[in-house]
């Protein structure tokens, strides 16, 4: 049976160069980057390379990337330490944020009283900018949390202009760039925001890694205690093959970066037009021109078709999702959905299919084909 994977926001397939990479540095470099001999100076080198090569991408100070497990280690570790430590006593965020960053404010809210402040919505997904402005006009140390492109819709922020607004106001800015890093260009000496980060797996990396960006000076404190690896701020022994892979993997996402970008809208339009002519009354969940790789649309079909839509597809080898990989096994509507759609639409078909350079018009037919069966 022909397998189509079009759930690339969920997770990539790890390119070949970058098993290649990660297999030569178990073999060759598998010392303890902190031990001062020789095994233990080879594997602080590949360390240190990494760090480098990751921040020349992001331009900034190799000092400011601190590797973690992934992007949602690193939510919590800046989240909790700005409120423990930085003294926030206000985070201002959205309801359609990734569960790594709602959740996690809903535990420091219980645990040191925090308040949040959600920015209104707009009806295509966007953030409400206006809205942020007037949140910010209250005096209180505060937060700004707000994802660069949302994973479920592919919603895009304009992080120059949030850190226009925050800088106004003398606020911080912390964004979840998961979905962005390796797919977009993010310039931080362009675009000063305090904090961000990045998980592997979103771009043909590893799992289980992935890095924060912390601005220098912040005065953030670790999350985890226990060693003085990561500059003080992570402590455990660093993965060191899996961020010679993630640094592999983001070394090639960066110089093959228009090439691959103008290839996969290109796949992502074709994907519109193929829907526009197979499925006439269908509807795009945000934009049309929202980030590039990511479309969530809904299916005029009818509503007893939910439940077993991606159970249907999947039977027909074709992985696509509903929404977040984190709540697939949920009974309950999309809470990103659920702030753009109404109650009825809410029960509609619905589908989030993500794109890579993997894919090509032949999966795209194959789902086309495979939809029209359900």
């Amino acid at each position: 049976m022909k397998k189509v994977y079009l759930d690339n926001a969920s997770t990539t397939a790890m390119r070949a160069e970058v098993i290649e990479e990660m297999t030569r540095i178990m073999a060759n470099d598998y010392g303890n980057p902190s031990s001062t001999h020789s095994f233990g100076r080879n594997a602080k080198t590949v360390l240190e390379l990494s760090r480098k090569k990751i921040a020349s991408y992001l331009n900034c100070n190799a000092q400011e990337i601190i590797f973690t497990s992934g992007g949602t280690e690193a939510n919590n570790m800046i989240l909790r330490s700005a409120v423990k430590n930085l003294k926030v006593a206000r985070i201002i965020t959205s309801k359609i944020e990734h569960h790594a960053v709602l959740h996690t404010l809903l535990v420091l809210q219980n645990e040191f009283g925090i308040a949040i402040d959600y920015v209104n919505i707009n009806t295509d997904g966007s953030i409400d900018l206006s809205h942020l402005s007037t949140l910010l006009s209250a005096e209180k140390k505060t937060l700004v949390s707000l994802m660069h492109v949302n994973n479920e819709t592919g919603s895009l922020l304009d992080l120059e202009r949030v850190v226009q607004i925050c800088k106004q106001y003398d606020v911080l800015f912390h964004s979840d760039t998961v979905q962005s890093i390796g797919k977009t260009e993010i310039d931080l000496q362009q675009i000063p925001l305090d904090f961000l980060v990045a998980s592997a797996h979103k771009f043909h990396g590893p799992k289980g890694i992935g890095f924060a960006f912390i601005r220098k000076n912040s005065g953030l404190q670790p999350l985890i205690i226990g060693g003085e690896q990561e500059k003080g701020l992570r402590g455990g022994t660093e993965a060191v093959h899996q961020i010679a892979g993630m640094a592999k993997a983001l070394t090639i996402a960066c110089e093959n970066l228009d090439q691959e970008r103008k290839y996969i809208y290109d796949l992502k339009l074709y994907l519109i037009e193929q829907l526009e002519l197979h499925f006439s009354g269908f509807r795009i969940n945000g934009r049309k021109d929202d980030f590039y790789n990511i479309l969530n649309v809904i299916l005029p079909l009818s509503v007893d078709k939910t439940t077993m839509l991606l159970f249907s597809l999947d039977m027909k080898g074709i992985a696509v999702s509903r929404g977040s990989a984190c709540q697939s096994g949920s009974i309950k509507p999309s809470h990103v959905l659920k702030e753009m759609l109404s109650e009825n639409d809410l029960k509609l078909p619905n589908l989030r299919i993500s794109l890579s350079h993997y894919n090509t018009k032949i999966d795209i037919d194959w789902l086309i084909e495979a939809l029209k069966l359900v």
